[in-house]
C-alpha cells in the first residue's frame, strides 16, 4: 500500500496559490487514475484506488500546512504504513518554477508542512519537490507562496503537473528510483 500526500491549505482563498501545488498535483493524479470522489477522513480529503495491483491512498490534509503531519500520521497509524510507503508532493521555493526534484530523505528546508511530517515520522520519506520559484525580496515569502501563478507561469506549472503525475505513476510501478531520479531531477 502507498500513501500519496499533496500538501496545501484548505479553502477557496488558497485554491490556486503556489503553496497549494501539492493539492493541485494530487488532484491531477486522481483524475488521471479515474478517481472522482474524496471522503473526509483522518483530518483530510482521502481517496483510494487499486493501481498496478496495489492499494493507493491519496490524501489532501485539511489541517492547514503547519499541521499536515497530524493528518498524515493518522492515516499511517490506521493502515500500519511505514515511511517507505509514503510519497509527499509539495512546493519548493529553492527550485526554479517548473522544476522537479525527488529526494529520499532530508530536512524540511524551512517548509512548515514537511517540518510537521518530520516531527511525526522522521526525515526518511520520499518527497517530490515542485519548483515555484523565489520572490525577489526575501521578506515577502509568505505573500509569495500565497499568491497565484501568472498566466505565463501557469504554462510551466501545467507542464510540471503533467511530469509529476507521470513521475508518481512510475514510482507506483516501482520503476528503479535511481532511474526515475535521473529522468526527473534534471537541472
Amino acid at each position: 500500500m502507498k500513501l500519496i500526500v499533496g500538501l496545501g491549505n484548505p479553502g477557496k482563498k488558497y485554491e490556486k496559490t503556489r503553496h497549494n501545488i501539492g493539492f493541485n498535483i494530487v488532484e491531477d493524479l486522481a483524475k488521471d487514475l479515474g478517481i472522482k470522489d474524496y471522503k473526509e477522513k483522518f483530518q483530510g480529503h482521502m481517496a483510494e484506488i487499486n493501481y498496478n495491483g496495489e492499494k493507493v491512498l491519496i490524501l489532501k490534509p485539511q489541517t492547514y500546512m503547519n499541521l499536515s503531519g497530524d493528518s498524515v500520521i493518522s492515516v499511517m497509524n490506521f493502515y500500519k504504513l511505514t515511511h517507505e510507503d509514503l510519497i509527499v508532493i509539495y512546493d519548493d521555493m529553492d527550485l526554479p518554477l517548473g522544476k522537479l526534484r525527488i529526494k529520499e530523505k532530508g530536512s524540511s528546508g524551512g517548509h512548515n508542512g514537511i517540518k510537521s511530517i518530520i516531527a511525526h515520522i522522521g526525515e526518511n520519506f520520499l518527497r517530490l519537490k515542485c519548483g515555484i520559484g523565489k520572490p525577489i525580496l526575501k521578506d515577502t515569502n509568505i505573500d509569495f507562496v500565497t499568491s497565484n501563478f501568472t498566466k505565463e507561469e501557469q504554462v510551466l506549472v501545467d507542464e510540471m503537473s503533467n511530469s509529476s503525475v507521470s513521475c508518481v505513476k512510475e514510482l507506483l510501478k516501482e520503476v528503479s528510483l535511481e532511474k526515475i531520479m535521473q529522468k526527473y531531477n534534471k537541472k
